[in-house]
């Protein structure tokens, strides 16, 4: 049944997205947040198909700690369920993501009529500065920038370092930070065409202040809070190994 449900989804994603990457090229001339929400229909309509056809539910929790006005984002990565479910739940968002995606057929097309960042991962300096100047102009306009610090996918009970970008946008703005945490890949792990139904938990912290602290302080902040929420809420996956690593 999982399978079943898993191509269905896959044959309505081949049907809609098409057409709605020629709406995003259509209403390229538009102004960032009509852009966002024609194509962000995309989005609301993935999300309730994912959960009528799959079975593929969430919760969240924390949504008390949101701030008002400007924030940045820090959110766990694993699966491409949170990149369309933060679109859902939070006020409008940009994400930090890698250019490679934009050579997606239809779905990179519409991708690059959002208001995002891609970034060339490899550009190191570059990248960053590209992530401060433009993140700050979002910022600006009304947007969250979101970013994955691990700056990728990980498995279930794994993590990797987290990069400063996010970070350093927030020392540089003074913006808030929201660090989220989930556990999407026990549902859609990464690059698996397989999505089982069940019921998705979200765990938005407390918003960190970023007035007077540096990027590594802010960095290391969110990282222990959302490793220690992983490990709080998911202690399955962590085993023996119950405390989060040092930030």
């Amino acid at each position: 049944m999982p399978f079943a449900r898993s191509l269905l989804f896959f044959v309505f994603l081949f049907v809609i997205t098409p057409p709605f990457s020629l709406i995003a090229i259509l209403a390229r001339p538009l102004p960032p947040h009509v852009r966002y929400r024609l194509i962000g229909l995309w989005t609301h309509l993935t999300m309730f198909a994912l959960r009528i056809i799959v079975g593929l539910r969430h919760r969240v929790i924390g949504s008390e700690n949101l701030p008002k006005g400007k924030a940045v984002v820090l959110c766990k990565h694993q699966s491409a369920w949170e990149t369309m479910a933060l679109q859902v739940f939070l006020p409008p968002v940009a994400f930090v993501f890698k250019r490679e995606l934009l050579r997606i057929p239809f779905f990179g097309w519409g991708l690059g009529c959002m208001p995002m960042i891609a970034i060339d991962r490899g550009a190191g300096k570059d990248a960053l500065k590209q992530v401060e100047e433009q993140g700050a102009r979002l910022l600006d306009l009304g947007f969250w920038v979101t970013v994955f610090p691990e700056g990728t996918r990980m498995p279930p009970g794994q993590t990797k370092r987290y990069k400063i970008g996010g970070a350093r946008l927030a020392e540089v703005t003074g913006a808030p930070v929201v660090p989220i945490a989930h556990n999407a890949g026990d549902f859609w792990k990464r690059n698996a065409f397989l999505k089982l139904p069940g019921e998705i938990t979200v765990s938005i912290g407390p918003a960190i202040d970023t007035q007077g602290l540096t990027a590594e302080q802010i960095n290391g902040q969110a990282q222990a809070w959302i490793e220690s929420e992983m490990r709080r809420l998911f202690p399955h996956h962590y085993g023996s190994n119950p405390q989060p690593a040092a930030a």
